[in-house]
């Protein structure tokens, strides 16, 4: 089959996209930005890239021949205020160009929605739903609840509470119940659903074979990492507290802290179907899914995580926007260093940050962290997803790279951090010279004052960072 996958670089769409290839579909991957193809697609075979941005679809053009889509498409880490009718725009824009194709059928993630009360984020996917439906084309929806597996937002802001925190003071929500499903079932249902008619115009509910409650997932995850942990849930604690407590303790953004607690407030229990069978799938529990998740993540070999995308962060614009340096108006820090091992520098550069640390003052980069989370930034704990790997869109602490070229020898990093104006952090080898650009252009007064009174600082810490990466 020719399949159109949209959200290439997003948590699901990555993985199920390596899947299709193993099974030896031919693949067309929508990105909004070309300089963000994955590693892991980029060089497979039957597998090619256009440039879509389904809000502006203007230019796009989407091949004529495709037998299925997949619509991937969704944020709820998104900072826009009206973003139900962005995605409502956005599934209709798809709906219109799809239309135009030989597509017999699109498949659509959305979320369980079987309560009156629903969350923003499950309004907007209902109505996401209803926007697909379409006479061109059949529709089949999959309503999953929470996803367990290396990468997933669940997962991560799970292990972090757990393994931060022996004794726990929650919010009431941990009582919620839920039915979580691992990441490898939610691929199986996306792949396994291809071209089966029975399923044309249908929607069903995925879930685990367990109904559990946030607390009794926190202490099953718990169990699995052998540690003995407490929760004592209160009502006092407020949606905004809940959600300040909640982005203070893990890696996530408030943003998504926020939506997560609109959302958890919500019981989310499958309705039952003969899916299970159609698709010939047995979903496996959640202490199976969390082992499963952690044996990956131990390995390093996390294909994808929620961190990647660009709205976890504070990135607003496509990064080939800002991969060429500024020239004008701004404060740079350059140094050079002559460089005896080349293997090793660049294995050095590409392993920086993350469990790594910076090379020089870690500490000072930890201060730094910790007072971007103070004021609303993402700090340090995003960490990176590949301890020794890096490719465009990948975060890297409070960092985002914008290119990662071992064959140029460069990695450029744009900031994340709360800031007053734009930084950008270049290491590139050229001549057996190592050079360290840290460019800052400032908004303002303020972003002036900022650049002066962290320069001082700059003295050491960017010159240890340089000299530990060329000492063989």
């Amino acid at each position: 089959m020719k399949i159109l996958i949209t959200g290439t670089t997003g948590y699901i769409a990555k993985r199920l996209a390596l899947q299709l290839l193993d099974q030896k579909h031919e693949l067309v991957c929508c990105v909004r930005d070309l300089n963000r193809i994955p590693d892991a697609l980029e060089e497979a075979p039957n597998c090619s890239f256009i440039k879509v941005d389904f809000l502006k679809p203007e230019n796009a053009e989407i091949p004529n021949d495709i037998n299925a889509a997949y619509y991937l498409i969704h944020s709820m880490a998104t900072s826009s205020q009206n973003f139900e009718s962005l995605e409502e725009q956005c599934a209709s824009n798809f709906k219109a160009l799809v239309a135009k194709t030989q597509c017999q059928q699109v498949l659509y993630l959305s979320g369980i929605v079987n309560a009156d009360t629903l969350s923003k984020h499950l309004k907007s996917r209902l109505l996401v739903e209803d926007t697909l439906k379409s006479e061109y084309y059949s529709l089949t929806t999959f309503r999953a609840g929470i996803i367990v597996g290396s990468g997933s937002a669940s997962f991560e802001i799970i292990r972090d509470i757990v393994e931060k925190l022996p004794f726990m003071i929650t919010p009431k929500w941990l009582n919620t119940k839920t039915q979580p499903l691992a990441i490898r079932d939610v691929l199986s249902f996306l792949s396994g659903a291809l071209g089966k008619k029975e399923l044309y115009n249908n929607a069903y509910d995925i879930f685990g074979p367990e109904i559990l409650t946030y607390k009794e997932m926190l202490l099953q995850f718990a169990e699995v990492r052998d540690l003995k942990r407490y929760i004592l849930t209160l009502p006092v604690l407020t949606p905004k507290l809940s959600s300040y407590w909640l982005y203070f303790v893990t890696s996530t953004s408030f943003k998504l802290a926020a939506a997560l607690v609109d959302s958890m407030k919500v019981e989310v229990i499958g309705k039952p179907s003969a899916i299970n069978d159609i698709i010939g799938i047995t979903p496996i529990d959640y202490k199976t899914a969390v082992d499963l998740a952690f044996q990956k993540t131990e390995q390093n070999a996390v294909i994808s995580s929620w961190k990647d995308a660009v709205s976890s962060g504070r990135f607003k614009d496509q990064l080939s926007k800002y991969i060429e340096l500024p020239q004008y108006g701004c404060f740079t820090d350059t140094r050079q260093r002559p460089v005896t091992n080349e293997a090793l520098t660049l294995e050095k550069i590409w392993s920086i940050g993350g469990k790594n640390g910076w090379y020089s003052f870690n500490k000072l980069w930890k201060i730094r962290g910790y007072l971007d989370k103070l004021f609303g930034g993402v700090g340090l704990r995003r960490g990176r997803t590949h301890d020794t790997d890096l490719e465009a869109g990948d975060p890297l602490d409070f960092w985002r790279v914008l290119l990662a070229d071992k064959n140029e020898k460069r990695l450029l990093l744009f900031a994340e951090m709360r800031l007053p104006g734009e930084a950008w952090l270049e290491f590139k080898i050229e001549k057996d010279q190592l050079f360290q650009r840290a460019v800052f252009r400032p908004k303002g007064v303020w972003g002036r004052l900022y650049w002066y009174s962290v320069l001082p600082f700059h003295a050491f810490i960017f010159r240890g960072m340089i000299n530990a990466l060329v000492k063989p």
